[in-house]
This record gives C-alpha cells, structure tokens and sequence, in this order.
C-alpha cells in the first residue's frame, strides 16, 4: 500500500511539471527510477521477488506494446521506401554482429559464464529501447531519416531477440536440441507475428477507419477502440506463440491502410497510458535495481559501459558501411541506442524461464547494471545530444543521405 500511494503520488506530481521537464534533461525514467532507489535506500521495502516478477512482467509487456503500435502507427508508410536499406541493416547486420560481439565481450569480462550463457547475456541486451530513445525519434530536429530507422529498429529488434534468447537458453540445457529449438521459435515469434500482426492491424483499421469517417465512433470511446488493437496483440500472442512486439508493431504500421490517421488518434490514450505502465516499472526497477548497485564489481561495470558503446556503436558502423551516412550521424544513431524496458522484459522472460544456471546471478547483475546506467547515461545526454547533432545536419549538403528522402 505504501509503494502504490507513493508511485501515485509521484505521477500526479510529475504530471504536474511535465511539460517543464521535458525541456530539461530529467527524463520521465530517470525520475522514476530514482525515486525507486531512494525509497528502497531509505524505507529498506520488503518486496516478495517471485510474486512480483510477474506483475512487473505482465505490466512491462502492456507498456511496451502499448508503446510500440502507437511509435508504428506514426511512421509514415510511404516514407519506408526511402529509409529501407537503413533498418534492414541495423536488424540485420547489426543486430547479428551486436549480439556476436556482446557474448564475445561478456566471455571475456566474465570468464566463468559459458559460450551460450554468454549469448544468453548479448541477447538481453541486444535491443535498443522504443520508450527510452523517445525523445530522439520524436524531435523534428533530427532528420527524420534517422529517426524513423532508429524508431523502425527500436521496434523490431526486441522481437527479433527473442528467438536468440530462446536458442541460446536451450542450449545451455545439457541434450538440448537447439537448432529445431531455433527454427520453431524463427517461425512463430517471426512468421506468425508478422501474419498476425497484418491481420490485425489491416482488418482493425479498415473498421476504425470506416466508422470513423461514418462517424459512428463517440470521440470519447474512439481511443478505447484504438486501444483495443495493441491489447489484441497481447491475446493472440499466447495461443500462437508469436511475439507480441512484433504482432504490436506490425499492427500499428498496417492500420494505417485503412485508417491513415491512426498516429494521430493513438497518442493520447495508448501512449498515455503506456508511459503509466513504463514509469510504474521504471519504479518499480529501482527498488530491485538498488541492491544490484551493492553488489557492483569492476567487471559489471565494464561489461555495462562496453554494451553502450563499443557493442553497439561498432556493429552499427560497420552495418552501415557504403550508405555514406556523415560520421556524426553514425555516432549518433549509434550512441543513441538505449537499453531500457525492452532489456527489462528480456531479463524477465529468461527469468520466467526458470532455467537456474550457473550464470544467472552474473547475467541479472548485469542487465541490471547496464539499463540502470542507460537510464541516466542516455536521459541526461538526450537534450544536449540533439542540439549538437542539429548543428552538424545544418552543415551537411541539400543532398545529403540524412537528409535526402
């Protein structure tokens, strides 16, 4: 009862001088997350870790899919002609070389883990966060060629983890067959999500749109019908084994078909309340996430400085080799690769999946240690990150690639 009054308390607060904030480096997750921390640091809360995994699971999933239709929803379609070759090679390219890279590193910082616990550890960490990198891919001040190629791999590269994950927490299983273990998971969290995704966001947004412009729809229920899409994507999820961000964020492009102006009417309701879900996790990862800055060592914190940097701006520079994108951009794109909610619910699905391994400890500690660093070391950076890249976009060519299309 204590955390709730607390947690509600600092969102009618923060709602209060939101709008302030959001032209100050705070960002919504670095207040939340601190306050986590202060509260476990001060008050010393009992939290029952079992129990409430799963609520933070299930809660963190409804943010993130919440999130992610409504980032989908306000991509333009058309412009993903232009932009195609950037987010096939950041989820392709870079995000196989981002996850070779991190086990290598994690084998290396941490010599006891094995080859597949390694993996284990590169894969949690592989995706770059849609909520946390917000800022980024909705300021009119970045090109919006690489906003929405850092807004398109945000989205997928979650999904597209989790039969890696999967794989790798197979393996790491003594008689494991592995690669039918992998293809299963390449054809449902992948095939089916695609294919449910469509469905749902096809056949819902012709309906939306249809009786939007009927104007059968009362505009107070209209945000509950939007709403309802990403919700669908959770259910189905289950019974077909599909990844509910992929199936999400599929659903929130294709509803643009028939209701073109989804973007514009998601915003309030699903993203509105997926900040709710993200910040209560946000919340609720400081309070767990204190204990883990106890048992920080030299190697935890290495490993979390190398995933932000090295691991991520390397296989994305070489990714991006032969678009001739200025080298500005590249560190940009590449620095601007947040691990957030998304790490968060990765840690928690290997959790879930209860496969007790020797590594496990090292492998929480360092998700731990990496998000949290990501949470400040992004946050405070975002706002002065911009202004910077602004002033060297202004210098660029009319025909620059960052610019052109």
């Amino acid at each position: 009862m204590v955390l709730a009054i607390i947690f509600i308390a600092l969102v009618f607060f923060y709602s209060l001088v939101s709008r302030q904030l959001g032209r100050s480096v705070v960002t919504g997750p670095i207040i939340f997350t601190t306050a986590g921390i202060l509260v476990q640091a001060l008050l010393s809360v009992s939290i029952d870790i079992e129990e409430s995994l799963k609520v933070l699971l299930f809660i963190a999933e409804m943010g993130l899919v919440l999130l992610l239709f409504t980032d989908a929803s306000r991509i333009r379609l058309e412009n993903l002609r232009s932009l195609r070759l950037l987010p096939t090679r950041l989820l392709s390219v870079g995000m196989l070389l981002t996850i070779l890279l991190g086990a290598i590193a994690a084998l290396v910082v941490f010599p006891h883990l094995s080859i597949w616990e390694a993996g284990i550890l590169a894969a949690v960490l592989a995706p770059t966060d849609a909520g946390l990198g917000q800022v980024i891919v909705s300021s009119p001040r970045v090109p919006s060629r690489i906003r929405n190629a850092l807004n398109v791999e945000a989205g997928l590269n979650d999904g597209m983890s989790v039969p890696f994950l999967m794989f790798f927490i197979a393996m790491a299983q003594p008689g494991s067959g592995g690669g039918s273990i992998l293809m299963r998971f390449l054809i449902e969290q992948l095939g089916y999500g695609v294919l449910i995704g469509m469905g749902i966001g096809l056949i819902g947004g012709l309906l939306l749109g249809w009786a939007h412009r009927k104007k059968w729809m009362a505009e107070s229920l209209e945000q509950l019908g939007l709403v309802s899409l990403p919700i669908l994507s959770m259910i189905f999820s289950e019974p077909s084994g599909a990844s509910m961000f992929i199936i999400s964020f599929v659903a929130g492009m294709t509803s643009q078909v028939g209701f073109r102006e989804v973007g514009e009417h998601s915003v309030e309701f699903t993203e509105g309340w997926g900040q709710l879900f993200n910040f209560f996790v946000f919340f609720f990862f400081g309070l767990i996430g204190f204990k883990g800055w106890v048992l920080l060592k030299p190697d935890l914190a290495i490993y979390a400085i190398l995933s932000l940097t090295v691991i991520r701006i390397l296989p994305l520079s070489i990714a991006l080799i032969g678009t001739h994108l200025n080298r500005a951009t590249v560190l940009f794109m590449g620095w601007f690769g947040p691990r957030g909610l998304a790490s968060i619910v990765l840690g928690l699905v290997y959790i879930e999946q209860e496969a007790l391994l020797p590594g496990e400890p090292t492998i929480r500690l360092a998700v731990t240690m990496t998000v949290l660093l990501s949470i400040f070391a992004h946050g405070l950076s975002a706002l002065p990150g911009i202004k910077l890249y602004e002033k060297r976009v202004a210098m660029l060519e009319p025909g620059a690639p960052e610019i052109r299309g």
